[in-house]
């Protein structure tokens, strides 16, 4: 088995075909926050979309399935090609597009976007406020956003290296959320008896 900070630095940056496996990972053991994601965002037929730091892609598909149009942001170049070539289709049609993109200088117009949705990525967010501002920013007046993660206080239980990840409690994210311009912020749990967060803004 790889050693847990390859498995690591792969979560945070996926690269080659060790990269693909990893995401591939990430998506079994992330199912369960993106299905409730998903289910919070209500994605509709006439809503453009877009995921920020879309790794394994795991939810592009049913996001294509449901929304007029999706766009993916990631920072890996090598994951941006995957999704590429996987929904050549849907890029052909003009029901998607993937961009290479950091979270703080999003390459997208403002006021875009219907619904952003954005899982396990804000341990790799370098600030907080900027990457908060940068999706109200391109959301539209009436936006909403679906935000999962893990608390720091899960995160470190789990043995995260603290290197790669910046933990964030539920409140200074939402608290950067409010700080942004987000009118309302709610913070959900998967269930009672688990640590997943995903917060609600609009």
């Amino acid at each position: 088995m790889a050693p847990p900070r390859l498995i690591a630095r792969h979560a945070a940056h996926p690269r080659g075909l060790f990269g693909r496996f990893v995401g591939g990972l990430m998506n079994r053991f992330n199912s369960r926050i993106n299905r409730f994601a998903l289910e919070l965002l209500d994605v509709q037929s006439a809503d453009r979309v877009a995921e920020i730091g879309f790794g394994g892609g795991v939810t592009l598909a049913p996001l294509i399935e449901r929304a007029a149009h999706v766009t993916g942001i990631d920072r890996s170049r090598d994951v941006v090609a995957w999704a590429t070539a996987r929904f050549r289709a849907a890029i052909d049609a003009g029901r998607a597009d993937f961009r290479l993109g950091e979270i703080e200088a999003l390459p997208l117009e403002s006021s875009q976007f219907d619904k952003v949705c954005s899982i396990n990525t804000v341990y790799f967010w370098r600030s907080l406020p900027e990457g908060a501002s940068e999706i109200r920013r391109v959301l539209k007046a009436d936006g909403v956003l679906a935000l999962g993660f893990l608390p720091g206080e899960a995160m470190a239980r789990l043995g995260f290296p603290q290197d790669i990840f910046t933990f964030r409690s539920a409140d200074d994210v939402a608290h950067a959320l409010r700080q942004a311009g987000f009118g309302t912020v709610e913070v959900r749990r998967l269930e009672p008896h688990t640590a997943w967060n995903v917060i609600v803004a609009r």
